[in-house]
């Protein structure tokens, strides 16, 4: 998998694997900066209070407006980032053992077959500053110590959200703490470090700088550990002195909204919702000194005579709610301010300002990365590259998949002060459709209580169309039974494909190419076959990925579901 350092004419070339390739105008190969944040939002607005980011990469680069993380929590969406797998691929579902944290990732064997490793292997050197994984902790940074690396300055549990009392680990170095130092500060001057190193190397270089801002404040009390609003620098503490959350239709709604526990939410009194807008603020504050750091790696990359041949990837592992659905602050949910988030790209041919609705999700991203720095893309790969130059963008919109599978296992939990509880059951499956036509959101929760929403008329995901008693009869012009029964089937595949089933799931329903979209599958042609499709049903609800719990699941050869009272076959 070496990567051939040969000069060539700068072009961009789409095969018939979707796979763009870029050969740069110089003789090395172009270099990824890939700066990853800790829940930031995109429908809480957080990007606008950020003018450096949109200096720098909003109006120089291209705005993927329907990304989505396939996993609403840290550890489970950085598996998928560094792997190219969803979720139930990794066995990477939760933020600690058993069922995730960097113990999981090492017992799972990434340690040795995920994107650091696979770009050494194709001759480039990798950095890496910010935090990796959750309870990759003081105690177990060495064993083993993460594979691929040139080298590195991780960030350390139980430290990660301690925004004034960091600890840092570099190379085969001891942990060492950076007490009353502000953490995003301290990465920051550890990011321009290892960059300085990259350019010493004179080899092509990967980048990752992944801050722990905007999450919550986190402090270990004896092993209590205790959730509190972010810390922002002192210098940004008196920013924003009079912004809130912002009043969507879903923010603190008189009437429950939902389902499952979501559902039995009470109503925010007014002290909860103005310590919420105070936690919200304390979220802007403490991305001023990312958008900073932002400014100064785009100022050394300048100065350096890098810029024109660097990609730079600006991204979040998960969204955040605060008020909606009455929600506390948090994550964990299939709602849209929790799975839609930042992708920012910017780099050679990439358009400047320029805004795609394409859908692409976590999983796509190392896949992206290959192509952008023209390695053949892996056959286990779950996603596809995203296009990024606006040719390739106006070509993929006639033929791009349009929907993201979402799921999640375990529990919810608030990180503020008000309802510590932790909400139990909160295991989902959902897929999230965008065409011109429809605009959908689909979820079979582990109760087997089910959610459809029509995005384009309830955005805030309000009107549960499924529930009793909603006055609503078709979705674009079809029955909802229709459409329902074709995004269970499309479901039913996405919840436990692996490589090109999850690439093209319609495939594996209709192998002849028939239906390559919703639109195609709501065809009467079809009323038979999707009417008798085996539905997506838990068999119970539990806080990791068994087989047992899933219910139903879809195997590809021959169409043959398997569920509950079956022997479970060996790809399971």
């Amino acid at each position: 998998m070496r990567l051939a350092l040969t000069a060539a004419l700068c072009i961009s070339i789409i095969g018939v694997t979707g796979q763009q390739k870029f050969l740069s105008q110089k003789a090395e190969p172009p270099n990824i900066v890939f700066i990853l944040t800790d829940d930031q939002d995109v429908h809480l607005s957080s990007l606008d209070y950020m003018p450096l980011v949109r200096k720098h990469l909003l109006d120089k680069g291209t705005y993927y407006d329907k990304h989505y993380c396939t996993t609403a929590v840290c550890c489970p969406a950085r598996a998928t980032l560094l792997t190219g797998k969803a979720a139930h691929n990794t066995n990477i579902t939760d933020v600690n053992p058993p069922y995730g944290g960097y113990p999981k990732f090492v017992k799972q064997g990434f340690n040795s077959a995920y994107l650091p490793v696979w770009l050494q292997e194709a001759g480039y050197n990798v950095y890496y500053t910010g935090k990796l994984f959750n309870a990759h902790n003081i105690n177990n940074y060495n064993s083993p110590y993460p594979a691929g690396f040139t080298s590195h300055d991780f960030l350390l549990d139980p430290f990660t959200y301690n925004y004034m009392n960091s600890s840092f680990q570099r190379n085969q170095d001891p942990p060492q703490s950076h007490e009353g130092e502000y953490v995003t500060d301290v990465l920051a001057q550890k990011a321009y470090g290892l960059l300085d190193e990259a350019v010493g190397a004179k080899k092509p270089f990967f980048l990752m700088i992944a801050p722990s801002a905007p999450h919550a404040d986190i402090q270990n009390n004896s092993g209590l550990l205790t959730f509190d609003a972010p810390v922002p620098a002192s210098r940004h503490a008196n920013l924003f002195k009079d912004v809130k959350v912002p009043r969507s239709t879903n923010f603190n709604p008189k009437q429950p909204s939902g389902a499952n526990w979501i559902r039995s939410l009470e109503r925010q009194n007014a002290t909860n919702v103005d310590w919420n807008d105070h936690f919200y603020r304390q979220r802007l504050r403490a991305l001023q000194a990312v958008d900073e750091m932002v400014d100064g790696l785009f100022t050394r990359l300048e100065s350096r005579d890098l810029l024109l041949n660097t990609y730079v990837i600006y991204s979040s592992d998960n969204g955040f709610h605060i008020g909606n659905h009455r929600m506390q602050p948090g994550k964990s949910t299939g709602c849209e301010e929790d799975i839609n988030i930042p992708l920012i790209i910017r780099g050679p041919s990439v358009a400047h300002n320029h805004t795609t609705q394409l859908v692409t999700s976590h999983t796509d991203i190392a896949a992206t990365i290959f192509s952008l720095l023209n390695i053949p893309l892996r056959e286990d790969f779950d996603g596809t590259p995203i296009p990024v130059t606006k040719t390739a963008i106006e070509a993929e919109e006639k033929k791009r998949r349009e929907h993201v599978q979402v799921e999640y296992w375990g529990f919810a939990g608030g990180e503020g002060i008000y309802d510590r509880r932790l909400h139990q059951n909160n295991t989902f499956k959902g897929i999230r459709v965008v065409a011109d036509e429809y605009n959908l959101y689909y979820q079979v929760w582990c109760t087997n209580e089910h959610e459809l929403y029509d995005m384009s008329n309830d955005p805030g995901q309000m009107a549960n169309l499924l529930e009793e008693g909603v006055k609503m009869d078709t979705v674009f012009g079809y029955p909802i039974e229709k459409v329902v029964q074709r995004l269970d089937a499309l479901l039913m595949v996405q919840k436990s494909c692996e490589g090109e089933t999850c690439r093209e799931p319609w495939r594996s329903l209709h192998p002849d190419g028939s239906v390559q979209s919703l639109r195609d599958a709501v065809a009467g042609k079809y009323d038979d076959f999707y009417g008798s499709q085996a539905k997506v049903q838990w068999g119970y609800c539990h806080n990791g990925y068994v087989p047992e719990a899933e219910g139903p699941m879809f195997q590809d050869e021959g169409l043959v579901f398997r569920g509950a009272g079956f022997m479970w076959p060996d790809w399971v």
